[in-house]
């Protein structure tokens, strides 16, 4: 989950990383009320989570609440990158002398944490990493070890920052791990780190992803979720815990595993290009034992979906055999309709694996008029597609 700049913030003065005061207002006058509180320039900041707000109007300098009130007024609603504005963070304004920029995050490829930090901080890191490679230390970080005084030290020098603020460095980095880890996040960045004429060093602006698995343990993280943003459907799916995506096609898709679905996904777009162009809808992932209970979610998601004309249900029998499988669909479908639920969307059905002959048997004698047997997975996605095509001529 990736965190709004004020989230990122709060989550900074609760580890005690020096930022800048402030708060976050979706109203002019809350705005307003802030900017008095502060009591000093301000700086209106629209909460997207995307780049290029400055370029786009969303970050202005406020000199007093009636100031701030305007400008907010100015950047609420705006859209800047297909993000709309519905929030702005009021924060303090702050002289700066000079930009830096820190971050941890997860090194996936090489399965370990690493740390960057550059003295060439306020753009686009990338934009430093393709010009000035020399300007962007990146260390990596042991799991075990973490981040002590003496890794901390390293980075610092590594980045070459001026031994006048050396020590003010060290112990931003680590109170910036003490919120990577604490918080269980896969990327904590700063951007700008900056250095005040006072020569104080302050988080000036943050970015901060949590991972979303281990939200258990994290109750507090529950209340970052952006459901004003946040599409309707996946929010519905994670109340189900669903590993569900949604995406902008015809053909929902529900299979048990990821690289299966993923692969799914591949199959359909390509199977589609016949049909006009016809897409997956979703991604969803019921896992290797899913119920009854489990197909009857997530079918009631994707068959509650208006973009979706069909469904294709795509498993491979393993640890849950393909009979147990044909009669979750069954017992799902029949769940559905004691809720109430009317069905008319088609389900092509593809089950291969453990027992797949008597799940093939199960779902023949049980002659469902929505559901249609495929054999191969090829044959299966460019049915639904057809299926899905002709439903849409057809409206």
């Amino acid at each position: 989950m990736d965190l709004y700049e004020y989230q990122a913030k709060q989550l900074f003065e609760a580890h005690q990383v020096p930022t800048t005061p402030g708060d976050v207002a979706s109203t002019p006058d809350a705005a307003h009320e802030i900017a008095r509180k502060i009591g000093t320039q301000v700086v209106v900041k629209a909460q997207v989570k995307t780049g290029g707000r400055g370029k786009a109007g969303g970050v202005k300098l406020a000199e007093n609440p009636d100031d701030a009130k305007e400008k907010a007024t100015a950047i609420l609603g705006m859209d800047i990158k297909g993000h709309t504005v519905h929030r702005v963070l009021i924060a303090e304004a702050s002289d700066i002398a000079e930009e830096y920029y820190v971050s941890f995050l997860l090194d996936r490829t090489n399965r370990t944490f690493l740390a960057m930090a550059s003295v060439e901080g306020g753009v686009e890191i990338e934009e430093v990493a393709v010009n000035n490679p020399d300007a962007l230390a990146m260390i990596r970080v042991d799991a075990l070890e973490g981040v002590d005084e003496k890794k901390a030290r390293e980075i610092a020098v590594a980045a070459k920052f001026d031994p006048a603020i050396i020590d003010q460095v060290v112990g931003i980095l680590l109170k910036l791990w003490d919120v990577f880890v604490k918080e269980d996040a896969t990327l904590v960045e700063v951007n700008p780190l900056v250095l005040t004429p006072g020569g104080k060093v302050l988080a000036l602006d943050g970015k901060v992803t949590l991972d979303d698995s281990a939200s258990f343990r994290h109750v507090s993280h529950a209340d970052m979720i952006d459901r004003e943003s946040a599409d309707p459907i996946e929010l519905r799916a994670a109340e189900f815990d669903l590993n569900y995506v949604k995406l902008q096609g015809e053909v929902g898709i529900i299979g048990n595993g990821a690289g299966l679905v993923m692969s799914t996904l591949d199959v359909v777009a390509y199977a589609g290009e016949e049909f006009g162009g016809v897409l997956p809808a979703n991604f969803l992932d019921i896992g290797g034992g899913a119920s009854a209970e489990v197909m009857a979610n997530g079918l009631d998601i994707i068959l509650n979906d208006p973009d979706v004309e069909s469904v294709f249900v795509n498993v491979f029998g393993g640890i849950t055999s393909c009979d147990a499988v044909a009669n979750g669909i069954l017992q799902a479908l029949e769940m559905l309709e004691a809720k109430g639920a009317t069905l008319t969307k088609p389900i092509v059905a593809r089950i291969d694996g453990n027992n797949a002959i008597e799940g093939r048997a199960i779902l023949t004698a049980a002659n469902h008029p929505l559901i249609e047997m495929v054999e191969t997975m090829d044959d299966a996605a460019r049915r639904a597609a057809q299926l899905a095509a002709a439903r849409k001529a057809g409206k």
